[in-house]
């Protein structure tokens, strides 16, 4: 699986919006790959953020 899949199940398994920081905790990818991961998640409109910096599937 892609990081980009991995990062986006994590956020939809999760019951609350998460922050980069908990989904590389979730995930145990690395930092610089989660950022990436999700900036493309944004751009597709993958995931929203309901709240500053956490973010959630859509």
């Amino acid at each position: 699986m892609e990081p980009k899949e991995i990062v986006l199940e994590a956020i939809k398994k999760s019951k609350e919006p998460v922050n980069a920081g908990k989904v590389v905790e979730l995930t145990g990818l690395d930092r610089k790959d989660v950022d990436k991961a999700m900036t493309k998640l944004k751009a597709e409109g993958s995931i929203v953020s309901p709240v500053r910096c956490f973010w959630q599937a859509k």
